[in-house]
């Protein structure tokens, strides 16, 4: 075959499939769509929504849980091609545990010692650490098979980052549900919960993303 001749096959194949940025999309759209059906037609918010919207330590979980998802589900966008990587991002999502180890300082300060292991244990541990990886399976899977069409240089890395972003979408609808409010509580349990699906991100990119 000919130059001339591959030039014309090309140009011929006009079969032009989804982009790889609209898959992702559609994956994070579906994916966060499929917690929501779950999440309102099994679980629901908490009876006291309404007296938690106006408690300052309620409020304090979603200015952890938002900005975790946000800035993963950046990271995850930004390492889908060869020459990406996360950058930045990897940086950034450290606001996230910062603003958290500042919420469990001041909580440390605000409560007695005595009541320090109390309020870490809880009374929604079990809740935790099953509802959250729960609901972030669908869009973890949804989120690595889009990531399939994607060319990672780092495939692990880009599963764990589908992993957290899965991870921060389902603590944010967990966290309306969930009466334990203190960031003792948040940084004991939370994490365990979304690191179950960072592992298994990572796990399914190693197996699912090598090219």
């Amino acid at each position: 075959m000919t130059t001339e001749e591959l030039i014309r096959v090309l140009a011929a194949d006009r079969v032009v499939g989804p982009s790889v940025d609209h898959s992702f999309l559609a994956a994070l759209f579906f994916g966060t769509g499929l917690v929501a059906l779950i999440f309102f037609t099994t679980i629901g918010f908490r009876e006291d929504i309404v007296w938690a919207l106006g408690t300052v330590r309620f409020l304090f979980k979603f200015m952890i849980v938002l900005p975790l998802a946000v800035l993963a589900i950046g990271g995850t966008f930004r390492n889908m091609t060869p020459v990406s990587s996360p950058g930045c991002w990897e940086w950034l999502l450290l606001i996230p545990a910062i603003m958290l180890a500042s919420g469990v300082f001041a909580e440390l300060m605000a409560v007695p010692s005595s009541q320090w292991l109390t309020k870490a244990i809880g009374s929604n541990s079990v809740n935790c650490m099953t509802i959250i990886p729960t609901l972030g399976a669908g869009p973890l899977i949804m989120l690595i098979v889009a990531l399939r069409r994607a060319a990672s240089s780092n495939a692990g890395l880009s599963g764990a980052l589908a992993g957290l972003a899965a991870g921060g979408i389902a603590a944010t609808f967990y966290a309306t549900n969930c009466f334990d409010d203190s960031p003792l509580f948040v940084i004991t349990w939370y994490p365990l919960a979304i690191g179950i699906l960072v592992l298994t991100g990572y796990l399914a990119g190693l197996r699912c993303l090598r090219w």
